[in-house]
């Protein structure tokens, strides 16, 4: 599952859909996080969308799980340079190049670094669009416009967010945006200044500017006068005894917040929960008090008040129309603890049902992990619960009647169900394997005759359903093998002898040419699927020699000599691809 995302990821970042190529790299490192490529890649399609703060943090994780790999001090070079650290990011370059001198990426990333830390600082730009424009470059733009109540809805709205990236590419196009009032919001935040939109002129649309009315012409002394005084300044807004009462309590409840969280990271929970507390009674505007409260309970074990809080969380946060982000957080911490509770498979759907209301308000890795792991509890869980050998033993009774009125099809059914109540019964998928080898159905029987071996070596009937299943598609040396196999255990054991004796007159007619031409076509066809095959085959002195069996027949003796030429000959002539004469 985790290559299947990757790959969507990689499509999505060829495409230069960056922001969905992440989104899938996360959902893959959520089920294979100590995969480093993974984190390299989400680096990189973060980099592109100039999130370096966050392309930065997984460039450092690559590093972290595999520091002998050059890319990831590219990857950690281009997160440094993105925030304006030249010195970090030649760093990392250089670091690669000692890996892998030879990298063109790195040295061209190195030269850009150089180039950077060189370059002198910018200064501010005296005027213009084009010099304004550079504001809108650095990564502390997102900070300020996420963290401003009155611009943070602009990041949800695509043509705005469309609008951002092509000022930050082309700092000369402002001009071209300046009409929206989104921009000059913006704008207007990054200056740190209020800008004041033009008024409605007194003057009438009749009037031109080049020759106002006579009236303002005898006016306009009077009025260049007043514009030579000094503009009073605005007073500050007044702000009511309640609004700054508003405004103290949500500040002391963020305290409170830090200071929890800060007895949460040294295990102080009891203290934990007294800071989240009262900064809820301080502010019931902000659900993350209740989502980190909650936190804590999973940590202390106190599930029921987990998922108490969690619900509060979930409905408040729909009256106050909260970040969706938060409300998939107390789904997913309610999830958690339902999880917890869990004491059989059925406990497990409703844990289940809530991370998947989690992930539809917000699709995180960990909560699709999560997920994963309450699934697979669950059927754990239900073959445990399932589990019965006696009633496994009167199923397996039952498939072996039928086996015996030669009615296969019933006879599998019955061993099915013997198999779901006891898994571990070696002599069950022995039987079955006998009675898909009867239906003709020999990839089947093949699975089940090594599952019998797997689940107990020592048993010879697993050896003798193996070898008769590979004796039926005629690959008569690996049944041999099987059949040697089972010798080991039981060296007077008749059905295996019976088997190495039927192969050893198979191989032998073979061997004289004695077989029909389809069935030599066949035989060779499948040992052309064999690696161990393909490999002699590839082997350019096993290439030679067979070369000299044609061409030196002398130099082909000599060949014979060496053990391993000749056990391979051996493969060669058992599979078909070489006859003798």
């Amino acid at each position: 599952m985790a290559d299947e995302a990757k790959a969507k990821g990689n499509a999505a970042f060829s495409a230069g859909r960056f922001e969905e190529a992440a989104g899938h790299f996360s959902d893959a490192i959520a089920l294979a996080p100590a995969n480093h490529v993974l984190y390299s890649n989400r680096s990189a399609a973060l980099a592109s969308i100039h999130r370096y703060s966050d392309a930065l943090a997984d460039a450092e994780k690559t590093v972290e799980l595999k520091p002998d790999w050059a890319k990831g001090y590219s990857r950690l070079g281009a997160a440094h340079l993105g925030l304006g650290d030249a010195a970090s990011a030649a760093a990392a370059y250089e670091k690669g190049l000692a890996l892998d001198p030879s990298n063109e990426g790195l040295k061209a990333g190195l030269a850009d670094a150089k180039k950077a830390a060189a370059a002198p600082p910018r200064r501010a730009p005296s005027g213009g669009a084009d010099a304004i424009g550079q504001m809108f470059q650095g990564p502390e733009l997102w900070t300020k416009i996420a963290s401003d109540p009155a611009t943070r809805a602009y990041l949800d709205q695509p043509d705005f967010m469309q609008m951002l990236r092509e000022v930050q590419r082309n700092p000369s196009s402002l001009n071209t945006y300046l009409s929206d009032p989104r921009m000059m919001q913006v704008l207007s935040l990054m200056l740190n200044i209020k800008i004041q939109t033009p008024q409605d002129s007194d003057f009438s649309q009749s009037s031109s500017p080049s020759q106002p009315p006579p009236q303002q012409q005898k006016q306009q002394p009077e009025t260049k006068a007043r514009e030579m005084e000094p503009e009073p300044q605005p007073e500050p807004m007044e702000v009511s005894d309640e609004e700054k009462e508003r405004k103290e309590r949500k500040a002391a409840a963020l305290k409170e917040k830090e200071a929890g969280n800060a007895s949460y990271k040294k295990k102080d929970f009891e203290t934990a929960i007294q800071h989240y507390t009262k900064a809820l009674e301080l502010d019931d505007e902000d659900i993350s008090y209740l989502t980190n409260r909650a936190a804590v309970y999973i940590e202390m074990g106190k599930y029921d008040e987990c998922i108490e809080d969690c619900d509060k969380a979930v409905e408040r946060g729909r009256e106050l129309r909260a970040d969706f982000k938060m409300v998939a957080r107390a789904l997913t911490r309610k999830g958690t603890a339902l999880a917890k509770l869990a004491k059989n498979s059925k406990d497990y759907d409703i844990a289940i049902e809530t991370f998947q209301k989690a992930l539809t308000e917000h699709r995180n890795p960990d909560t699709l992990k999560r997920l994963n792991e309450a699934e697979k509890a669950k059927k754990d869980l239900e073959q445990q619960e399932y589990y019965d050998p006696k009633l496994a033993d009167e199923e397996r009774e039952k498939g072996n009647e039928m086996f015996k009125q030669q009615k296969y099809p019933e006879a599998i059914k019955h061993y099915n169900e013997a198999i779901r109540r006891n898994p571990k019964d070696a002599r069950v998928y022995s039987n079955r394997a006998a009675c898909y080898t009867k239906l003709g159905a020999m990839p089947e029987g093949l699975k089940d005759a090594e599952k019998c071996i797997e689940l107990d070596p020592t048993f010879t009937k697993g050896y003798t359903r193996k070898g008769a299943v590979q004796f039926f598609m005629k690959e008569y040396e690996k049944a041999m093998e099987t059949y040697q196999a089972g010798l080991k255990l039981d060296p007077n054991n008749q059905e295996l002898l019976d088997g190495i004796r039927r192969c050893v007159e198979q191989i032998n007619k073979a061997n004289r040419g004695d077989i029909s031409q389809e069935d030599l076509q066949e035989k060779q066809s499948k040992a052309m699927q064999d690696p161990e095959i393909q490999n002699i085959l590839t082997d350019p002195i096993m290439r030679q020699v067979l070369m000299d069996f044609q061409e030196n027949p002398r130099a082909a003796q000599d060949h014979l000599k060496d053990p391993g030429v000749a056990q391979k000959i051996q493969k060669l002539i058992n599979a078909g691809i070489v006859q003798t004469r």
